[in-house]
């Protein structure tokens, strides 16, 4: 039944983000599509984890980024999804967790809650600084990236 799930879930077209923590005195990143914005007041966002990705122990407690990846950043996502590419990856500081460079959006967050979510834990986190600019941004759709072309209407759309 899980491989018939995924592919019916799979035809949920989603954005690709990488949520990413400092650890170790290191940066590190997952690349998630399970991202949603919950609240506005407070700004809180959610991030799915799955509990056995080598990066899941680094989350609780901690301040995070979510980095939301632009089209041309896929060579990112394969990166923290376990197909390196460290070519394609550049750090900055952030103001409470790493970010990485040139993303389409940024939501700098700290720990709100956590809840069982069975192979996966949710993550809310409230977000503290967040920025954004314009361009086609990275989806993941049918079990493949693909690219989401920025609106040419001239308005922005807020939630």
């Amino acid at each position: 039944m899980s491989d018939a799930l995924r592919s019916c879930l799979g035809r949920f077209g989603t954005g690709v983000c990488v949520v990413s923590v400092a650890g170790d005195g290191e940066p590190h990143g997952l690349t998630v599509n399970a991202f949603m914005a919950v609240s506005l007041e407070p700004p809180l966002v959610l991030v799915s984890i799955s509990n056995r990705s080598r990066g899941h122990g680094l989350l609780p407690g901690r301040p995070f980024t979510v980095n939301v990846l632009g089209a041309e950043q896929e060579a990112v996502a394969r990166h923290f999804s376990g197909d390196p590419h460290p070519e394609a990856v550049h750090w900055e500081e952030g103001g409470i967790a790493p970010r990485l460079t040139g993303t389409l959006a940024t939501f700098e967050c700290t720990p709100w809650q956590a809840y069982d979510g069975g192979d996966h834990t949710l993550y809310l986190g409230e977000v503290v600084d967040f920025a954004y600019r314009g361009g086609d941004g990275l989806g993941f759709f049918y079990g493949r990236y693909a690219k989401l072309e920025e609106p040419s209407l001239g308005v922005e759309y807020l939630l």
